[in-house]
């Protein structure tokens, strides 16, 4: 059996969309031949209690935890936030919170802190894992981010020990959706450009979970990456069958930021209840999740205030349940420069609860590459008022079975067979 070290920051029981792919794909990998041993923070950021979590971590891997120093508690102060608020991601804004405090916070996290508020425990993970390794070798280390601070840790001990090494990107680094939103000055662009291109060049492997995105890491500089989707464990659906809504629900999971915003849909939508009472008596739009308040002053703008149901943030058991009982599911697309290879997580669960899926988003685009077969779709913004008689029909189009090439023991066989050629 070899061993492969994950530097990881999000761990249960924090919960949210940055825990799943490696908590899922450590506990597959020993049927591969790799036990995993975890590396992640004693105390971090919780951005979502979810206990729930600690059942998929099996009983045979060794989870190794270290302080870290966070500058949220500060900011918090800073800002008039209460320090039990949770720090959303994608600049996600429930509130409507904002004035030049948070402006200036924004500054100072964008040109201090790169490539993000978990620097600080970069160096001194660096100094440890060093000491840590020479007694307690393995074959590879894998970093996964963001946060992309994971993969300088990484760097560090690549330059001292020569590990072998694999980069994963969940997400984009320089190429992420709100970076043009960071009030980066010349100087922190750069740095942030440096290091990223330090990360790809000196990684044995690179790693993403879309096919665009891999196609932008190589012209950053990459030389070989390899795609490797998220994934649905067969393991997280509910031991007892969850019944439908009877309502026409359309079922988004998940974080609303900004960006994800779809004003077209909610025009689509308005125009099918105006036209067809029938189905306007029956029409909800659930949002399970945290939704910036732009999006909801969308909803209502478009005349659909009435239809809008909306539950914070849940555990991930409760989320399946929620995507079990839609009637379609919602997937909506960042219009951001790299909308082509997003595909959340989220979406390969959707996936696995075998509702009909309904992405916004480009046909050209990764998204549509998944939910390549019914009952789902895939259609662009500005397509939306005029396939509203296809968007309708889904309400009442039989489920489908989960698609086997997006399990995590499918995913789990290629991330084996990155760290093969490693070894």
């Amino acid at each position: 059996m070899k061993r492969v070290l994950i530097i990881t920051y999000y761990w249960p029981p924090n919960g949210g969309a940055g825990v799943y792919r490696w908590l899922k794909l450590s506990k597959l990998l020993p049927e591969h031949g790799w036990q995993p041993v975890i590396y992640t923070p004693e105390n971090p950021e919780v951005v979502a209690d979810d206990p729930g979590l600690l059942k998929d971590i099996r009983a045979d891997i060794e989870v190794v935890k270290r302080p870290i120093t966070e500058p949220f508690n500060l900011y918090k102060r800073f800002t008039g936030r209460s320090t039990k608020e949770k720090v959303q991601v994608g600049f996600l804004n429930e509130q409507k919170q904002g004035g030049w405090k948070e402006d200036f916070a924004l500054w100072v996290r964008s040109n201090f802190f790169i490539p993000d508020a978990r620097v600080w425990w970069v160096r001194p993970s660096v100094k440890f894992l060093k000491q840590w390794l020479r007694k307690n070798p393995v074959d590879a280390i894998i970093s996964t981010g963001p946060p992309h601070s994971m993969h300088l840790i990484a760097l560090g001990l690549k330059r001292a020990l020569g590990v072998k090494w694999v980069a994963d990107f969940r997400d984009p680094w320089t190429d992420i959706d709100f970076y043009a939103q960071l009030k980066l000055t010349a100087w922190a662009d750069a740095k942030h450009k440096r290091l990223e291109g330090a990360v790809l060049r000196e990684a044995d492997r690179v790693v993403t979970v879309s096919w665009h995105w891999a196609q932008d890491l190589q012209k950053l500089g990459a030389k070989d990456v390899a795609v490797i989707t998220n994934g649905y464990d067969p393991d997280d659906l509910p031991a007892a069958a969850v019944p439908v809504d009877e309502d026409y629900s359309l079922v988004h999971i998940g974080s609303l930021s900004p960006t994800r915003n779809a004003p077209e849909l909610w025009k689509a939508l308005r125009v099918l209840c105006d036209e067809a009472p029938d189905f306007a008596a029956k029409f909800k739009l659930r949002f399970v999740g945290p939704v910036d308040h732009t999006i909801a002053e969308s909803v209502s703008a478009a005349g659909l205030g009435a239809h809008l149901e909306r539950t914070g943030r849940v555990t991930h058991g409760e989320a399946m349940r929620h995507m079990q009982r839609a009637r379609v599911l919602l997937l909506l697309v960042n219009d951001t420069p790299n909308l082509l290879g997003i595909l959340p997580g989220k979406l390969f669960e959707y996936v696995g609860a075998g509702r009909p899926i309904l992405g916004v988003g480009p046909v050209a685009g990764d998204a549509a590459r998944v939910l390549d077969r019914a009952p789902h779709a895939v259609i662009d913004r500005g397509g939306l008022v005029e396939n509203r008689g296809r968007i309708k029909a889904m309400f009442t189009a039989p489920a489908g079975a989960p698609d086997p090439r997006w399990s995590r023991a499918a995913t789990c066989v290629q991330m084996a067979e990155v760290l093969n050629t490693l070894a």
